[in-house]
């Protein structure tokens, strides 16, 4: 069997709700601590990604640990987050098994971000700080509605949507509001960075076109 597509183990760990955990940890420590007191360095400068702090430093965990870290400034980025992690994440989950939900989560996460950094340094964007967990969300519900193409998403608790029809509706919005640069201090890049990885990773891992998937 290739490799790359070899299967892990299924197991169901709870993944979903460890990193749900972390992220608030982080968060707490962000509100309450403000800096790491070995270093003496704030948190939000140390683990969100910032393009001048890896090219000159070679913080280069930033890629990864900038899903982890959410605005203090504002609680309700964190909470749409995690609250879309635990609804399609804990599903995704049960459908992939931990480990693979594990690698999924992370890689196009990683891979978002360094994407981003990539995009900030050819538009001159080098001081940004990204931060927040949405690229990796945009993937799991990418997974989501290729594994369960019939579910109903009731959109704000009212409108019913088909699971493909919600995930690429809000896709479709993040490249309007890329493109003309609307929809307030959001890091739309990252979010469909996020979304094109989990599709390749679909495509690689598991021989999959999410569209057909999402279609049938």
């Amino acid at each position: 069997m290739n490799i790359i597509r070899r299967p892990f183990r299924y197991r169901n760990d709870n993944v979903v709700f460890i990193l749900i955990g972390i992220t608030f940890l982080v968060y707490m420590a962000q509100m309450f601590l403000r800096t790491i007191p070995i270093v003496n360095l704030p948190i939000i400068s140390v683990f969100s990604m910032n393009p001048v702090l890896v090219m000159r430093l070679g913080w280069v965990w930033q890629f990864v640990t900038y899903m982890f870290i959410h605005s203090p400034q504002n609680m309700g980025h964190i909470l749409f987050n995690m609250f879309a992690l635990f609804i399609f994440g804990r599903q995704v989950e049960w459908k992939m098994g931990s480990r693979e939900f594990l690698l999924y989560y992370m890689l196009t996460g990683t891979l978002a971000g360094i994407f981003s950094f990539f995009v900030y340094l050819f538009t001159g964007q080098v001081w940004i700080s990204l931060m927040g967990a949405s690229g990796a969300i945009f993937a799991v519900q990418l997974a989501y509605a290729a594994f369960f193409p019939d579910s109903i998403i009731y959109l704000w608790g009212i409108l019913p949507l088909r699971a493909p029809v919600m995930v690429l509706g809000f896709t479709s919005l993040e490249l309007v509001f890329m493109f003309t640069r609307s929809g307030g201090n959001v890091a739309h890049t990252t979010h469909l960075a996020g979304f094109a990885f989990g599709w390749l990773y679909f495509t690689i891992r598991f021989g999959i076109n999410p569209w057909r998937a999402m279609r049938r």
